[in-house]
């Protein structure tokens, strides 16, 4: 019975004083390098099942961002850097791998690579929680040029199981059972000897004989019974110790950052919010530019033909109040996107918004030429009037290089200068493989447009070029297995005098490019073309089409 009671209070004791912590907490060494970049690998979050939370503490700001740990690395990149990759097999300290490198970085915070971001000032409690499927790192950092900070401490979930608990609750009372009935039974024993005291002597050395023997078995199993318990509750017991401390974090595998981890494919580079934010600080830029007419405004947020194109025509807006603005960028009313699942750079999206002042829904290029960059609108091409925009998966899709023809009836590079060549001549090659909606008569007024110049040109003598710009051309994977390529062309218009003493003259808007209207040694006007045109499967009979188009006028100037 007494054997039976401390077993059953080890039992009791694995549920109570003896319990294992939930929570274990690991903090960074104190003797740890100083960098300007803290990265905390992804394993860490799932090193155990629940929730991880992370106490930081320095001195003044500092900023904790979360991002895909390939996208962590290109960011980080040849930066001086510690990577937190585990915990030590005592569970108190974090394991820490250091790599030299530059001493300075500029500031993370605002990142477009970051899904999230945190800033704090002196201290943060933060949760770390996914903000999608997959792997995710975080950064860790002041503003690049400080050291990052320094104190750092991760809370895991603890194993709180007591598997020996029950067991040993059981096995105490069956023991504290058994020794009753073994009590009731030598208590009956007793109780038989004092019978038949009138008895011959044979019969009482008979009994007697009989008793011994039955005595016997009975000693015989308690004492292994006892044993057994004895065993158990003595193993049970030295080892209850250790079981409160049986949850404590496994070392793992160092890794550091300087060694992008490979992201499964087909993970788009962006989430939806990510998209979206992106998307509204473009907006609010082209917004506060265009209002102003400053193209200083712009130059965060956008680029390429796109500042090209709009900082022009803020100058030409400027001497000629009748000109017409460019179509105004924005965030809503935001139709779709297409999002790469390429992991290299450069990097290109697309947006699809008709909100107000688009009187037709504006295809939005945007780009990342590198890690630290963020995205800029380099095109924005409104969609021909009847036109649908292709069908693309929204979750990721493949981006090809110009030059690309799998599964297509023409790579990016055929198309755009099929195009070229369509919007150059009448009797292009092309005249029949790339088409426009009877309703989006882009090409025909175009080719209108040119020839009547042509014709009506008593005084001079006038040519068109339509060149494209290898470099802009971006081609996305539609759904059908066809493609969506994007890019810039270059429409030239020369004009030269015919004869001596005749002159040319220009419009008003070219005319604040050029600083005068007239002139009697040529001309040359330049205008920016952002086109959109869908290329069908290998196979299909169908032409190309073109999805959107618009031009923009960047230059004019006297011979």
């Amino acid at each position: 019975m007494l054997l039976g009671l401390l077993t059953l209070l080890a039992g009791i004791g694995q549920r109570t004083i003896w319990a294992p912590s939930e929570t274990v907490t690991a903090s960074l060494p104190a003797d740890a390098a100083a960098a300007p970049l803290t990265v905390i690998d992804q394993k860490l979050r799932t090193q155990h099942d629940g929730t991880v939370k992370i106490n930081i503490q320095g001195d003044g700001n500092f900023v904790l961002a979360s991002g895909r740990p390939d996208d962590v690395s290109a960011w980080v990149g040849q930066t001086a850097h510690n990577t937190i990759t585990g915990v030590s097999e005592d569970g108190k300290s974090l394991q820490v791998d250091h790599a030299d490198g530059e001493g300075t970085a500029p500031n993370p915070a605002g990142s477009d690579l970051w899904a999230s971001n945190e800033n704090a000032s002196g201290e943060l409690e933060y949760t770390w929680t996914p903000p999608a499927d997959g792997d995710w790192s975080l950064l860790l950092a002041s503003d690049g040029t400080k050291p990052a900070p320094a104190t750092v401490s991760m809370t895991f979930p603890n194993d709180t199981s007591t598997p020996w608990a029950v067991p040993l609750m059981v096995l105490g009372g069956l023991l504290i059972v058994g020794g009753i009935v073994l009590a009731l039974l030598s208590a009956r024993r007793k109780n038989g000897k004092g019978d038949g005291e009138g008895d011959s002597g044979y019969a009482r050395r008979a009994r007697a004989r009989n008793a011994k023997s039955q005595n016997q078995a009975p000693s015989s199993s308690s004492s292994k019974v006892t044993m057994i318990a004895a065993g158990v509750a003595a193993a049970v017991l030295s080892g209850s110790g250790t079981a409160a401390q049986a949850a404590s974090p496994s070392p793992q595998p160092s890794s550091s950052a300087s060694s992008p981890a490979k992201e499964a494919t087909g993970s788009p580079v962006l989430l939806d919010a990510q998209f979206r934010r992106i998307l509204e600080q473009v907006s609010s830029a082209t917004d506060a530019g265009d209002a102003a007419k400053d193209a200083s405004k712009l130059a965060g947020r956008v680029g390429g033909p796109e500042l090209e194109v709009r900082t022009q025509n803020y100058k030409i807006r400027s001497q000629v109040g009748s000109y017409e603005p460019r179509m105004p960028v924005r965030s809503t009313k935001l139709l779709t996107t297409v999002v790469t699942s390429g992991r290299d750079w450069p990097r290109s999206v697309l947006a699809v918004t008709q909100g107000e002042g688009n009187v037709v829904p504006q295809i939005l290029t945007l780009v990342q030429q590198s890690p630290r960059e963020n995205y800029k609108l380099m095109e924005t091409t409104p969609l021909q009037p009847g036109t649908t925009f292709p069908n693309i998966s929204r979750g990721g899709t493949e981006t090809m290089a110009a030059s690309a023809k799998s599964g297509l009836l023409y790579s990016g590079e055929e198309a755009m200068s099929g195009l070229a060549d369509r919007l150059t001549s009448a009797d292009s090659p092309f005249k029949d493989k790339l088409v426009e909606g009877a309703s989006s008569p882009y090409i025909a007024d175009t080719l209108s447009y040119q020839a009547e110049v042509v014709k009506a040109g008593e005084n001079g003598n006038f040519s068109f070029t339509h060149k494209v710009v290898p470099e802009s051309t971006v081609v996305f994977r539609t759904s059908d297995g066809g493609a969506l390529v994007l890019g810039r062309i270059n429409f030239g218009f020369e004009g030269t005098p015919k004869a001596a003493g005749d002159k040319l003259s220009i419009g008003d808007d070219a005319a604040a490019l050029a600083g005068g209207k007239e002139t009697s040694t040529g001309m040359v006007l330049s205008f920016a073309e952002s086109m959109a045109v869908y290329v069908p499967p290998a196979g299909s009979t169908d032409p190309m089409k073109l999805v959107a188009a618009t031009r923009g006028l960047v230059g004019a100037s006297f011979k």
